[in-house]
């Protein structure tokens, strides 16, 4: 029997990463802790051609995403630590033991009761908090949003999205009382969390992703923005010296572009 072209494809990236490993000084000189920043990385640009919907580079960061994995279990096979096989095997063991409802006899009505009994066996598994597996190296929105989430599988949650909506206006009232009374910073700092944390909230209720509806405006800017500083160019002009009026009905412009 032929072996599974993705079988022989990953077996292929294992022994170049063996060769690497043993004959390239720049991959011999690798540490896990040095590959690290990498990573990340390679994390954004893979996050990157997602946002773009760039099918062709998007299958060369999983690649490289695919390497580092390959790169690290290679470095604790080194110390007996542990191996790929080790790491697959972990992780086929974990997903089969939160799926019950497809390994065992449990029944699920939905979605919903799939992210609860996942969070319900984690805590079962020996984690002291539903909240144990959120990183703390998060970015700030990304981790707001996780942390609804996983409180969201045990019931600790809004009931509807009109009580998130009118949370979010107190939370802006209370933001601008004390912006209004010159508050010191830190209590305006605080209060500014709790506004961007019940938008965030808000937008898991109307099922918007809040990192890649900001990552898009933040796209939407650039492009608008780049084009009013062309435009200014070819005007002769520079945007130091452009009225205010000048330059927003240029970006006006741009929006139609």
């Amino acid at each position: 029997m032929l072996m599974d072209s993705r079988l022989l494809a990953f077996e292929r990236l294992l022994n170049i990463m063996d060769d690497l490993r043993e004959k390239c000084p720049w991959d011999q000189k690798q540490t896990m802790e040095s590959l690290r920043k990498l990573t990340i990385e390679e994390t954004y640009e893979l996050a990157d051609a997602i946002l773009e919907n760039d099918m062709e580079e998007l299958k060369k960061e999983i690649g490289d995403i695919m390497l580092h994995m390959v790169f690290y279990s290679k470095i604790a096979s080194e110390t007996n630590q542990f191996d790929m096989a080790d790491v697959l095997n972990s992780i086929c063991d974990k997903l089969i033991h939160r799926h019950p409802h497809i390994y065992s006899d449990v029944e699920v009505s939905g979605e919903e009761e799939v992210k609860s009994n996942w969070e319900k066996l984690k805590l079962k598994e020996g984690k002291k908090s539903v909240l144990e597996g959120v990183p703390a190296s998060l970015p700030a929105m990304v981790k707001a949003n996780r942390i609804q989430e996983k409180v969201r599988g045990v019931g600790f949650d809004w009931e509807n999205s009109n009580q998130v909506w009118d949370k979010v206006h107190e939370e802006l009232e209370e933001l601008k009382t004390e912006v209004q009374t010159e508050a010191p910073v830190e209590k305006i700092e605080n209060e500014l969390g709790d506004v961007l944390f019940s938008v965030i909230n808000y937008a898991r209720f109307i099922d918007i992703d809040p990192e890649l509806a900001l990552e898009r405006t933040n796209k939407k800017f650039i492009k608008r923005f780049q084009y009013l500083e062309t435009k200014a160019k070819e005007m002769g002009r520079d945007l130091h010296d452009m009225s205010l009026v000048e330059m927003d009905k240029i970006w006006e412009e741009a929006k139609t572009v």
